[in-house]
């Protein structure tokens, strides 16, 4: 039997009874199967990691020279531009952090770049984006007497574009930065039939979705094929973005095809056919929060979290009753093996291949840093049910709650505080009390990512699931508080999703007590959320656009140049 009709059974159509009770109604999705079978379990690897690595190592020392001596600070601007956006930059890590410290210092001693627009946005972003107080009145004298944006700005293709990406990096409160994004949009797309066909290519691009939203190996891929169509490009800096895009691909694959081992083996896929298998969906998503080879341990653990909060979601959204639901959570909050005794056999399943995972990530935690994690563990995986057993009780009595109760449990369903939790012990950073009893709580900059994702997701699945019967979603909890049409409940979820991003921004930028790669990793999950969501659902439909961006970044290499 294949897997729909697994699962889609009619309505009508009892589950079979575990301990002799009732038999229970269960509902359907109608999910459709993975595309991508076992297809990277039998993947076959590239070896061209070895044999390019030679050549990596020569091509990092001629990157490296000019990054340490370099005396034009718009130059080395440029430069430190063009190595994060190929995909380079954590290659040069060191070298850019004291780069940047110069440019700041010199900036501040009156020494900067005092140019135009374009060199004054690109110091701005990179400055404010590697966490130094930089002031948006900085743009003060691009202004009229009047205090628009001058009329003779809106000509400069390169330099609107430069101002267009700094404005994504405003923090709340920040009129000007408001005013630039408002100004640049407006003028770039009147533009873009006015400007060579790179800059009018990259401005189209931009403006779909800023570079700062953006995942950040999807981006390199395309600004790879960008950069090598510019009239000046570095050829050292393309050859040395393709072999490491290349060779990152190959360790990404063979991530995947482990964790794809591990799916199989734990033969849910068989034991719960009613869920998703989406095993290759959950590892491009951790693929974005972390694409540095040093996190495969982080990637592949975090992909089978991942894969967990789809089956529990599954159950909640669609399968289990709402008594056994309860059970669930009693036995998922109690995190004792003894408490599973109610459930039926199908959650008892789920609940020990969960129980085990966890521990076993704890125990890692516990082997490597003496810390004993799993209480951090168990209250999140507790919360994330408490969260989905009330929107199942909103189902059941089919209420229909406020905005404000919507989002107050949605950033908790939307599971980002879970997975957020996780990656901070799966980063291998050593483990400070003072975060501890921080992510205890949730911090702000964690509420404000997970609330981008729940908007970003209910945008593009708000319709499917509504006609499914599901609980409602922001936009209708809105529209009925409200009463304004759904055309202006969406445009209320993107403004909010701006606002979001100018909090997180700020919060970010303040954080003291958190390593920069756990940071990194909050800002790159909601970059995930914005790529995943962007163009529908693509954990609900495997066959929408995420497919394709699978396949960019797993499957079609890059084809270098015979040297």
């Amino acid at each position: 039997m294949d897997f729909v009709s697994c699962i889609s059974g009619c309505p009508s159509t009892p589950s079979s009874s575990d301990n002799g009770k009732e038999e229970v109604i269960r509902r359907s999705a109608d999910y459709l199967p993975s595309v991508w079978g076992d297809h990277f379990l039998t993947y076959s690897l590239s070896e061209e990691c070895e044999i390019h690595a030679t050549r990596v190592e020569k091509l990092k020392e001629d990157v490296r020279k000019p990054l340490e001596e370099a005396n034009d600070p718009l130059a080395l601007l440029e430069l430190i531009n063009a190595l994060q956006r190929l995909g380079v930059g954590y290659l040069f890590d060191k070298e850019i952090k004291g780069a940047l410290h110069t440019i700041f210092v010199s900036t501040n001693n009156n020494k900067g770049i005092q140019g135009d627009l374009y060199s004054t946005a690109l110091r701005f972003r990179l400055l404010r984006k590697h966490g130094y107080e930089i002031s948006q009145d900085v743009f003060k004298r691009f202004k009229d007497k009047m205090g628009r944006f001058k009329s003779s700005l809106c000509q400069d293709g390169k330099g609107m574009l430069s101002l267009y990406e700094a404005s994504y990096l405003a923090f709340e409160g920040e009129s000007i930065l408001d005013e630039a994004k408002a100004f640049t949009i407006r003028h770039l797309k009147n533009l873009k039939g006015k400007m060579d066909l790179t800059l009018s290519n990259q401005v189209e691009h931009a403006l779909k979705l800023p570079s700062h939203w953006r995942i950040l190996r999807l981006e390199a891929k395309w600004y790879i094929d960008a950069y090598e169509k510019e009239e000046l490009t570095n050829p050292i800096l393309l050859e040395l973005a393709k072999l490491d895009f290349n060779n990152l691909q190959t360790i990404h694959q063979r991530d995947l095809k482990e964790t794809s081992r591990w799916w199989r083996d734990l033969n849910l896929r068989d034991k719960l056919p009613f869920v998703r298998d989406r095993v290759v969906e959950c590892f491009f998503w951790s693929l974005g929060v972390m694409f540095e080879p040093q996190y495969q341990y982080c990637r592949k653990e975090l992909t089978k979290i991942n894969q967990f909060i789809v089956i529990i979601d599954d159950i909640y959204d669609v399968y289990g009753s709402l008594d056994e639901l309860e059970l669930f959570t009693d036995a998922i909050d109690r995190w004792d093996v003894n408490a599973i005794g109610k459930l039926p056999d199908y959650m008892k399943i789920c609940f020990l291949a969960l129980f085990n995972t966890v521990n076993e990530i704890a125990y890692g935690t516990l082997k490597e840093q003496g810390w004993d994690i799993i209480p951090n563990l168990k209250k999140v995986w507790a919360d994330l049910c408490k969260s989905f057993l009330v929107e199942a009780k909103w189902y059941n009595d089919k209420y229909v709650p406020t905005f404000e109760e919507y989002l107050n449990n949605a950033w908790i369903s939307m599971s980002a505080p879970l997975a957020l939790v996780h990656i901070y012990f799966l980063l291998g950073n050593k483990i400070q009390r003072e975060a501890l009893e921080s992510l205890e709580k949730y911090p702000n900059f964690i509420r404000w990512s997970s609330l981008i994702c729940r908007l970003c997701n209910d945008l593009v699945s708000s319709k499917v699931e509504m006609e499914r019967g599901d609980v409602s979603s922001s936009i209708q909890c809105y529209m009925h508080e409200t009463g304004v049409s759904e055309e202006i409940a969406r445009k209320h979820m993107r403004a909010l999703i701006n606002d979001l991003w100018k909090k997180m921004n700020k919060d970010c930028a303040a954080l003291s007590s958190f390593p920069q790669a756990f940071i990194d990793a909050t800002v790159n999950l909601t970059r995930t959320a914005q790529c995943v969501y962007q163009y529908g659902d693509g954990f609900s439909d495997p066959n929408c656009k995420t497919k394709d961006r699978i396949k960019s970044l797993l499957v079609q290499s890059i084809p270098l140049k015979e040297r």
